[in-house]
């Protein structure tokens, strides 16, 4: 079973703290994962920090997301 987002936070522009629902927790770098039509207005630090946690995951106003497990592999715990 892949674990779904459960909570998450803005951190810095383009980081995330994320919470896991198999209690993992940690941050993800977004920074170098915004390319493409549907996330080049998440280049916009403004508009990255207008995120939601919707449907196990973490979403925009202008429907971008990132897998859960996508998130969950990239999750790191802050030193």
């Amino acid at each position: 079973m892949i674990p779904y987002v459960e909570e998450a936070r803005l951190v810095a522009d383009f980081v995330l703290w994320l919470r896991f629902s198999d209690g993992a927790t940690g941050e993800v770098d977004l920074r170098n994962e915004l390319h493409g039509e549907v996330f080049e207005p998440l280049q916009d630090p403004s508009y990255f920090g207008s995120f939601r946690v919707a449907l196990d995951t973490i979403t925009w106003p202008n429907g971008a997301d990132f897998a859960p497990e996508f998130l969950y592999e990239r999750l790191r715990v802050p030193a």
